[in-house]
């Protein structure tokens, strides 16, 4: 078994690098503190075809691999777990279910446009009610024609404020539970779509969140993504993807949190020597640096069985359940070293604290991956 990177992933990592150090870490403080969406950059990105870079290139992506994007989403979030959010919803819970299940047709009109088109795009599965018990969803659409009507609200939606195209589940029959929810791709620009509340949140602050309101939208009969009823499915299917590109977004923000604070301490004299020189420093360091390792090596293996068309459920629910509960232990005890100054917004370690702990509940909390994971071992 080869664990080295080839040639073509060594240069992602090393162009994504060098694109956070250059353009991401400048604007990190100020895009958490004004809560801006660093807009620019995302153009940027579109332009470096990082934005729906696992789209087939007859589509107008760039043909990579699942791995290569969970590279670029690592590297993005070591400076800024927000633009590594955009992009992982963007890649991973919009354009993938559109890859994997449109039609010829629909890949035809709205892979360009995720892509070239520089069109961002979102997913709507939660709702009030209806958080990890997906099939409680009260969205419904009804055939009527020629199309179909969409009324009902989505929350915590990502990317909800800036995106253009939506994959949105609705009860097509409420009567089968999670058999009757069917998927479709949603403009922002169809009649009786809508931006609601924009979430205020702990963290990822650059990262914009909105509930989507639907009113009697309009939706075309051939914008049903997948059959009629298959929605929940195309759901739990995406969201095994998405948590690959989550696990990997942690990932970085403990990689981050750890070059931060070995920074940090090497510069810091107490006791007539630097503090990481001290031996519970030093132990502190070695126990990020074995999670980070072991959180790689899960992340990069659900990566990899994704790209080979097997099957990867059990191990992006476990990459991205080491990878939260990593980055939330790495940030806390990164931030500590720092002492009081850590407890300020004058270094980033607050931050990255805040960005971390959503990684443990978004696109399925910790015990919703327990839940995964156990259902997946033979119990």
């Amino acid at each position: 078994m080869d664990f080295n990177l080839s040639r073509e992933h060594q240069l992602v990592r090393k162009m994504m690098a060098e694109f956070t150090e250059n353009e991401v870490k400048p604007i990190a403080a100020e895009t958490d503190k004004t809560s801006q969406y660093p807009r620019e950059n995302i153009e940027k990105l579109f332009n470096l075809g990082v934005m729906g870079m696992c789209v087939p290139k007859e589509y107008g992506g760039a043909g990579a691999d699942p791995l290569a994007s969970a590279i670029c989403i690592e590297e993005l979030s070591k400076q800024c777990a927000s633009t590594g959010d955009i992009v992982a919803t963007h890649n991973g819970l919009c354009c993938d279910p559109i890859i994997t299940h449109g039609t010829e047709a629909q890949k035809a009109k709205y892979l360009p446009m995720l892509t070239k088109g520089h069109k961002v795009g979102a997913f709507c599965l939660t709702e009030s009610d209806a958080g990890s018990d997906a099939a409680k969803g009260q969205t419904e659409a009804k055939l009527d024609g020629d199309h179909y009507v969409l009324n009902g609200s989505k929350i915590f939606i990502t990317n909800g404020y800036v995106a253009d195209v939506f994959v949105v589940f609705a009860m097509t029959d409420k009567s089968k539970g999670t058999r009757g929810i069917s998927a479709f791709i949603v403009e922002s620009s169809f009649p009786g779509f809508s931006v609601g509340k924009h979430e205020e949140k702990m963290g990822l602050h650059g990262s914009p969140t909105a509930e989507i309101v639907f009113t009697d939208c309009i939706v075309p009969k051939e914008n049903l993504l997948g059959q009629e009823g298959k929605g929940f499915k195309i759901a739990m299917q995406t969201l095994d993807g998405g948590r690959i590109g989550i696990a990997a977004q942690a990932l970085g923000i403990a990689e981050g949190a750890m070059e931060e604070a070995m920074a940090y301490t090497k510069g810091r004299v107490q006791f007539g020597k630097p503090i990481s020189k001290f031996q519970n420093t030093q132990f502190t360091f070695a126990d990020m640096a074995m999670r980070s390792e072991a959180g790689r090596l899960l992340t990069y293996q659900a990566a990899v069985l994704k790209g080979e068309g097997k099957r990867f459920t059990k191990e992006a629910a476990m990459a991205k359940l080491f990878c939260s509960e990593h980055a939330m232990l790495t940030t806390t005890k990164a931030l500590q070293m720092f002492g009081g100054y850590g407890y300020t917004k004058d270094y980033p370690l607050e931050r990255m604290m805040r960005d971390a702990k959503i990684t443990e509940i978004y696109e399925g909390t910790s015990e919703i991956q327990r839940v995964v994971i156990s259902g997946n071992i033979g119990l």
